[in-house]
């Protein structure tokens, strides 16, 4: 279980959990809340089918889909994400000074919400899922839409997204928290006015691709980072297709996936 759910992932988990519901009739004990989630770690890194699930990490899968959706629902990785963020920002590991922000669709093979028609694939169902980086490559804001969104229309949103993160505790004059990175960059698919104004709305200074002034040959010197957090949710196997009808499972899973990214960037700049 230990080389699902590290030590350090589960200590910050775990405060976060919400209590055991009561059973005034009894039943059957409850599976151990370590367990579920190393059971959930498994489905999201293999991509097998949550029956798939051995028993041996303590329940069955469908006991864990049902943990994954109740923690969800209480806010568990909203806070676990934000909870990492502020740990990184204590070691001053968090650099709001550079953003990256970006999209990348993929297959939604059952359909269901925040899906559409994707038309570079045929017109087939998927969804998009944005990102925001810092300077890191650190995830802070993750939303979904359906493939025929076009990227520029959720750079407000996927702003917005990111939480808000205490930062300098246990200095002796605490800074204010803060959500909003210095400046912003982004290719050229976000080359419109609008996305300029709604940065600038959020005090964030954009630095935007301009379609035929900048070459497409190499990708920006600032931009690459959020292609590199792209390729590590891609070593998460269930986020390679969406098979999820609802859309707050699919984000649960990604969220989940952000947390572990930030357990290992912690790991690598939090001696």
């Amino acid at each position: 279980m230990a080389h699902l759910v590290s030590d350090d992932l589960w200590a910050a988990v775990e405060p976060l959990l919400p209590p055991d519901p009561p059973k005034p009739k009894g039943g059957r004990p409850r599976i151990d809340d370590r367990a579920a989630l190393a059971g959930i770690v498994f489905v999201l890194r293999t991509g097998c089918p949550w029956r798939d699930v051995p028993g041996e990490l303590g329940g069955s899968g469908k006991t864990c889909w049902r943990r994954l959706c109740a923690w969800h629902a209480a806010g568990v990785w909203d806070r676990l994400h934000r909870v990492l963020l502020e740990r990184l920002s204590e070691a001053h590991a968090l650099d709001w000074s550079r953003a990256a922000l970006d999209a990348s669709s993929l297959p939604a093979k059952r359909g269901g919400s925040e899906t559409g028609p994707n038309p570079t694939d045929r017109g087939k169902p998927g969804t998009k899922r944005h990102l925001v980086t810092d300077r890191q490559g650190t995830p802070l804001g993750l939303t979904l839409s359906g493939a025929n969104r076009h990227d520029s229309m959720m750079l407000a949103p996927t702003l917005d997204a990111v939480p808000t993160v205490r930062n300098g505790r246990g200095r002796p004059r605490r800074r204010r928290p803060r959500r909003r990175p210095n400046k912003l960059h982004a290719d050229k698919a976000y080359d419109h006015k609008r996305c300029r104004q709604e940065c600038r709305a959020r005090s964030v200074t954009p630095r935007i691709a301009r379609r035929g002034v900048e070459s497409s040959q190499k990708l920006g010197r600032h931009r690459w980072v959020v292609e590199r957090t792209f390729a590590w949710l891609a070593q998460f196997r269930h986020l390679d297709v969406r098979y999820e009808r609802r859309a707050d499972i699919n984000i649960a899973f990604t969220k989940l996936a952000c947390a572990i990214i930030c357990i290992r960037q912690i790991r690598r700049f939090c001696p």
